[in-house]
C-alpha cells in the first residue's frame, strides 16, 4: 500500500524521485509553485519545457509530461494542468483527471516517490480545502488500483494553512 503523508515547506527540497508542478498549458513557469520549481530546477526545467512545447504543442488539461529536475534532489518533475476553476464545470472530475495523470506518468517514470502540492488551488482560481480533499482522494482511490507502483505520496502544503487542508482531507484534524 503506498504511504500518504502530509509535509510542510518548501515542495522542491523534498527527496522524492518526482516533484510534480502545478503547469500552466505553455509550460511558462511564472508564479507560484511552477516558479518555485523553475528557480530550484533551473536552468534544466526550463529548457526541457520549451523544447517539449515546441516540438508538441501546448499541454492539454489533466495531460502530464516529465522533464528533468536540474540541481533539485528529486530525479524528475512531472507537469500536470489542473483545471482553472469555473462555476458550471465538473471542476472535481478535472482535478481528478490530473492528479491521476501525475502518478500515472511518475509510475511509468519508475519513481517510488511523489511530492504533490495543491494543483490548481493558486492561480487557477480551485478553492484549496476543495481541491485538496479532492486531490487526497483521487490519490487514494488511485493507490488502490495501483498498490505496487509508487511506495509514497507526500502531499505538500506550502505554509501551514495549506497543509492543515491536506490534513484535514484525510481526516487527520
Amino acid at each position: 500500500m503506498i504511504g500518504l503523508q502530509v509535509v510542510t515547506g518548501d515542495i522542491t527540497a523534498l527527496e522524492v524521485d518526482v516533484v510534480v508542478n502545478a503547469a500552466n498549458e505553455y509550460l511558462q513557469h511564472g508564479g507560484g509553485v511552477a516558479a518555485a520549481i523553475a528557480r530550484a530546477g533551473h536552468p534544466e526545467v526550463d529548457e526541457e519545457s520549451a523544447a517539449w512545447v515546441k516540438e508538441h504543442g501546448r499541454l492539454e488539461p489533466g495531460q502530464a509530461v516529465h522533464t528533468g529536475a536540474g540541481p533539485m534532489a528529486a530525479r524528475w518533475v512531472v507537469h500536470v494542468v489542473g483545471p482553472r476553476y469555473r462555476p458550471g464545470q465538473d471542476n472535481p472530475a478535472l482535478l481528478a483527471q490530473a492528479v491521476t495523470a501525475a502518478l500515472d506518468e511518475a509510475a511509468a517514470l519508475g519513481a517510488e516517490s511523489v511530492a504533490m502540492p495543491a494543483i490548481s488551488a493558486g492561480i487557477f482560481g480551485y478553492p484549496r480545502r476543495e481541491a485538496t480533499q479532492v486531490i487526497v482522494d483521487t490519490v487514494r482511490e488511485w493507490a488502490g488500483d495501483n498498490p505496487d507502483r509508487l511506495r509514497s505520496v507526500l502531499l505538500v502544503g506550502y505554509d501551514d494553512a495549506s497543509a492543515a487542508d491536506f490534513r484535514a482531507a484525510l481526516g487527520e484534524t
